[in-house]
């Protein structure tokens, strides 16, 4: 059966990929990019399926109303996927004032209010789903990546909470985490300027890493394959979608060395409570 989705980000990387695959098995797809003039090439092929919506996620008036434009054109729109985002390369010390609050603005706060936009739409209609697009890095960390962590570990605790606010209305969410994939993510990095003090340690090494040793294994065409199944599954989602074996394997071992450390705080955790004697005082 035909959907009609909307993916942000769609100009580039996952969000074009996604498009594509969309339109040519027969979708609607109503994109958002900072320029209504992006995706020339499939605007030009899919007249009547595809239409480009212009939006600025730091800007929280554009965003709510690319929203409103968005379904006022659309009967329906089944899928939401809030794709759009970009990294921040570098340790935190060194990064300056407005880097940290564009990418806190864009990834964080621009895919809240994207989701806040949508809800009343989709519970009109009965509701729909939502794929907000995260990483790894929403459940790992590396060096020279905090701020993009902040803002993806960010997104993830808001979409658990407001998923378990909206699922009376029939929306569903789930977080997709891919790995490190071919896309231009990598290439598209603002950077920040390095500080003598850091060079040898865990941030510069990152860095050099990304500079070519890094062997990326992640292939957005699987990826984009996997969130298109999403779309088509029956049933509950998953609260998480992982693309990718690094992926899979890091965030496994971070889950594990939790779920140890935890544990070995039991009695810490648990002796910080009133006893039940003490409650039993009147």
């Amino acid at each position: 059966m035909e959907k009609t989705w909307l993916i942000t980000g769609v100009s580039s990387g996952l969000g074009r990929l996604l498009a594509e695959k969309a339109l040519l098995r027969g979708d609607r797809v109503v994109g958002a990019s900072r320029s209504a003039e992006a995706l020339p090439d499939l605007r030009a092929r899919y007249p009547e399926r595809l239409r480009i919506l212009a939006m600025d996620l730091k800007d929280q008036k554009s965003v709510r109303a690319a929203l409103d434009r968005a379904f006022a054109v659309s009967a329906r729109i089944d899928i939401v996927v809030s794709n759009a985002g970009y990294g921040l390369l570098g340790a935190a010390e060194e990064a300056g004032d407005v880097q940290v609050r564009d990418i806190i603005d864009t990834n964080l706060i621009g895919s809240i209010t994207l989701i806040q936009a949508a809800l009343p739409h989709l519970r009109s209609q009965g509701g729909g789903r939502i794929q907000q697009v995260s990483s790894e890095g929403g459940q790992i960390a590396y060096p020279a990546f905090s701020l993009y962590h902040a803002t993806k570990w960010g997104i993830e605790g808001f979409v658990e909470s407001v998923a378990q606010e909206v699922a009376p209305f029939g929306i569903e969410f789930t977080l997709v985490e891919p790995g490190p994939a071919r896309t231009g993510f990598g290439s598209s990095l603002v950077r920040t300027r390095p500080l003598a003090a850091y060079e040898g340690t865990p941030a510069d090494q990152i860095r050099e890493a990304l500079r070519g040793s890094w062997v990326i294994k992640g292939d957005p065409d699987r990826m984009t394959d996997a969130m298109i199944r999403l779309a088509d599954q029956d049933g509950p989602l998953p609260k998480r979608l992982v693309l990718g074996a690094e992926a899979y394997a890091g965030i496994r071992k971070a889950l594990g060395g939790r779920i140890e450390e935890l544990d070995r705080q039991k009695d810490i955790a648990v002796a910080a409570d009133f006893t039940d004697e003490e409650l039993a005082r009147p």
